[in-house]
């Protein structure tokens, strides 16, 4: 406990000195880029609570991210409450929802329940775009506040808001990770059947780890219409949510926290630098290319690939 105290009390120093790094570039694209891919770090950590530690690979994420924007624009237009309160509400909202997947989904394995979760998706997709109430096919506008106290635009607070979200993100993961449940998870990912029969609650832990992976995805996915300003189904269910956030992990290794966040900077940062020099259209190419090159030279990702030669140092 004292361990994950001070990786949380370091992790947000961390936060705070990136928060006024890109405060003194005085660019506001930093903070439509940096969003981004903090986004992104939340979504492939989300992912890899799943699908990293539990071994179920989730196609979904498209729709848990849209669940969590438009429970945004749902109090936007009823009870419009501050972001801050909306976000752990759309957390809330999904959270349940991946529950509910989970009850439905859980007794499949392999490649049945992976498109179980993307069947959902489509299910989800296709309620919302006949749910005129949140603009349907046609999408909704989101007039977002021109100033908030404390913050020199809204664009940087909402760069703020997600910066803190990929901290306790990350730490969530972490904890998890090096608790009674990760070890759990770990060895159900490693061989049920072997967990079912030495004890291990298997279907009550992959319900948590369905919970708390669409908590996280609902909370990366809520600030979103306040930052597009104009939500639709084609925005919100992007192809490239569902890729990024099953890449990113890949990328950087699935069996350490510290991979989905290694994945999701590198990749992201990549896709942001090639959205201003050269397109946007080449982001999912260079997600392709690189998956390519990790699973067939590094299928364990770039944490499974200098671990080993890390553990030699430390040994010497």
């Amino acid at each position: 406990m004292k361990s994950s105290l001070s990786f949380l009390a370091v992790s947000i120093i961390v936060a705070v000195l990136v928060f006024f790094a890109a405060a003194g570039v005085g660019n506001e694209y930093v903070y439509f880029a940096g969003y981004t891919i903090l986004q992104y770090i939340v979504l492939a950590t989300a992912w890899n609570i799943l699908g990293g530690y539990t071994g179920y690979v989730n196609f979904g994420t498209a729709g848990f991210f849209a669940m969590g924007a438009y429970s945004t624009v749902v109090i936007y237009k009823t009870i419009q409450l501050p972001l801050l309160l909306a976000v752990p509400i759309g957390g809330v909202v999904t959270g349940i929802f991946g529950l509910l997947m989970g009850y439905l989904t859980l007794r499949l394995r392999g490649v049945f329940f992976a498109i179980a979760t993307l069947a959902l998706a489509i299910v989800l997709n296709t309620l919302i775009v006949n749910w005129p109430f949140v603009g349907g096919s046609r999408g909704v506008y989101i007039i977002r506040p021109r100033d908030i106290q404390f913050f020199a635009s809204y664009v940087q607070f909402l760069f703020a808001v997600m910066l803190g979200l990929a901290v306790l993100s990350v730490w969530i993961a972490r904890v998890v990770e090096h608790s009674k449940l990760g070890r759990g998870l770990a060895a159900i990912r490693d061989d049920e059947l072997a967990a079912e029969c030495a004890g291990v609650p298997t279907l009550r832990l992959k319900l948590i780890s369905t919970t708390l992976s669409g908590f996280l995805m609902g909370v990366a996915g809520a600030p979103f219409p306040y930052y597009v300003t104009y939500v639709d189904p084609g925005g919100t269910f992007n192809l490239a949510y569902a890729v990024n956030s099953i890449a990113m992990p890949i990328i950087g290794g699935t069996t350490s926290w510290l991979g989905p966040l290694i994945g999701a900077i590198l990749l992201g940062t990549l896709q942001q630098v090639a959205t201003v020099t050269i397109s946007s259209a080449l982001n999912l190419l260079i997600v392709g290319v690189l998956l390519v090159l990790f699973v067939t030279l590094a299928p364990n990702g770039l944490v499974g690939l200098f671990a080993p030669m890390l553990r030699r140092k430390k040994h010497a």
